[in-house]
């Protein structure tokens, strides 16, 4: 096979889109109207009605969105935010930033995320909030996470940057976008996730009118109307020319979750009964957008696939080489009830293979074969 393999081909996906991208940038740059653009207002108003949300607040980036949602609940220092140990730094990063607390939980060992039992055992007098973390493409299980918020008064912020796309079905029969569910919902459009920019973006979501309100002023230095700043806020707005790859992109995504979802498919069937692996498991009630496709890889052996691959010209990731209850960053301020054990044996363990809207059977006939040949040696 000539095509060398990629973990993500943005310009594979973009080529399909150019005539739509390159138009919308141009008429960013035709009009000059880089800060605030028309394009701006137009893609939030079309992530309103796709997500299902009332209000949405574009800004700079995913770790922005969540550090403007902790600052517009209003937490005092020294409050307690529960985060799961498994994720990316982000979604306890904000949470140390602002003084608060990071009490970290373990997680699931077969979908990658946090659990109701975990956040139930971690809850104290000083808890305030939960972040749920949609691990690589699909909803925690919500529905019993926002009972048990709403039993002890707590907001729930989503951290949605792995899973737009995805939809988690209530036990009534209902649906909803993940991000959609909490109090705040929150994604990044850093370039290779599943709707993607050619930069840094970001998005935070809500139905609440007031939060809406005080989301948007904190974005924009703490102001509703110019030079009058109500609150203490910071500079975070989402880039006219991203906006417009984003407008352009936004109909796409049903077809980018959809083509994921058939890759991850077609590696799950022919990667089931290889010994020393554990494929992906899907939680019934939420669809997975596999903005990762991640096996576990059993008995030490991560580390000597990964460079077997890479031996073969086979690109894999790992997400993540170390918890966040081993970061140094967290060392002194962070608090945990548990002893985080899954997460560490996950750290130790997971494996991300290729997988994006361009991966053909071909490519993935290469990994999967790879990967065989690897086991049987």
């Amino acid at each position: 096979m000539d095509k060398k393999i990629q973990m993500v081909d943005l310009h594979g996906q973009y080529m399909k889109i150019k005539s739509e991208v390159d138009k919308g940038i141009q008429e960013v740059i035709y009009t000059c109207a880089f800060i605030n653009g028309p394009q701006v207002k137009e893609f939030g108003k079309d992530l309103e009605k796709y997500s299902g949300a009332k209000h949405v607040i574009t800004c700079g980036n995913g770790t922005d969105a969540l550090q403007i949602a902790l600052m517009a609940l209003g937490l005092k220092p020294g409050d307690e935010v529960i985060v799961p140990a498994f994720t990316y730094v982000a979604s306890a990063e904000v949470i140390g930033l602002l003084g608060l607390t990071p009490v970290m939980v373990d997680v699931d060992p077969d979908t990658f995320n946090v659990t109701i039992e975990n956040i139930e055992k971690a809850i104290s007098p000083r808890t305030k909030a939960i972040i749920p973390v949609h691990l690589f493409g699909q909803s925690c299980d919500m529905e019993p996470i926002m009972k048990l918020a709403k039993n002890h008064n707590l907001y729930v912020i989503e951290d949605n940057a792995q899973a737009i796309g995805s939809v988690y079905t209530f036990s009534d029969g209902s649906k909803k976008h993940t991000g959609t569910i909490g109090t705040i919902g929150c994604t990044s459009f850093f370039p290779s996730k599943n709707l993607g920019c050619y930069g840094d973006g970001g998005a935070i979501f809500t139905d609440d009118d007031e939060l809406a309100e005080k989301l948007r002023m904190i974005a924009n230095h703490g102001q509703k109307v110019k030079y009058h700043h109500s609150v203490i806020g910071c500079n975070s707005r989402l880039d006219t020319i991203q906006a417009a790859v984003l407008k352009a992109k936004l109909p796409h995504l049903d077809e980018y979750c959809k083509a994921r979802k058939a890759a991850a498919d077609y590696y799950t069937t022919n990667l089931k009964g290889v010994d020393g692996i554990v494929v992906p498991k899907e939680l019934p009630k939420s669809t997975h957008v596999y903005h990762q496709y991640t096996l576990q890889v059993l008995d030490g052996k991560r580390d000597a696939l990964k460079e077997f691959l890479a031996s073969k010209g086979i690109p894999a990731m790992i997400y993540y080489p170390l918890p966040l209850q081993k970061q140094e960053a967290f060392k002194d301020i962070t608090k945990s009830v548990e002893s985080l054990e899954i997460s560490q044996r996950l750290a130790e363990s997971v494996l991300s293979l290729p997988i994006h809207t361009e991966l053909t059977h071909e490519e993935q006939d290469v990994i999967i074969s790879a990967i065989k040949e690897f086991f049987k040696k």
